[in-house]
């Protein structure tokens, strides 16, 4: 992620989110990913989104982080679990109010009638708070993919390109190389 970031790739934190339903149904979406340590890689969300529905019938999901200019890859993929409330009520502190006011406002994954209903949405949002801090709705909050599996994907010429993969195994962590 640092050499992402020094390389100056635009949105180097953008992932692809990939869920299942409770019928084994799969979707996929960019989100951000917002923060990662040894515990895991968090994102935030709605949590009434069709992303979080499948989370919560189906705790497992896969990542997948893609830098273009530097022909790089890494595949993550893992159980699901949510953030602690005060983790969730940190970040959303942490946003720009425009981005909180929208978070909050918004039915995500839900039908709007046009584009003017949901901006009509997001001023009654700033009507009830004026100045006021906003705080983070309930319906709002944070995940944490616990890695199981994280493949580092460097390309090469002539389609030579290292897959190195990390699974987890009993507390440790056993590295093996893919070919191509």
């Amino acid at each position: 992620m640092d050499e992402a970031v020094d390389a100056g790739v635009s949105q180097a934190n953008a992932m692809t989110l990939a869920t299942a339903d409770d019928r084994g149904r799969p979707s996929a979406r960019a989100v951000l990913l917002k923060g990662y340590d040894a515990s895991g890689f968090v994102f935030y969300t709605n949590l009434e989104s069709r992303k979080s529905r499948e989370i919560e019938a189906n705790p497992r999901a896969a990542l997948c982080i893609v830098w273009v200019d530097l022909h790089r890859q890494v595949r993550i993929e893992g159980s699901v679990e949510r953030v602690g409330e005060r983790t969730a009520d940190d970040y959303f502190a942490s946003r720009p109010r425009e981005a909180q006011i929208a978070a909050a406002a918004s039915p995500q994954s839900r039908v709007v009638r046009d584009r003017v209903a949901l901006e009509d949405l997001v001023d009654q949002w700033r009507v009830e708070y004026g100045e006021a801090t906003i705080p983070r709705p309930p319906h709002w909050g944070g995940y944490r993919v616990r890695p199981e599996r994280i493949e580092f994907w460097q390309g090469r010429r002539h389609r030579m390109h290292d897959r190195i993969v990390y699974r987890a195994d009993r507390g440790t962590w056993r590295r093996e190389r893919l070919a191509p």
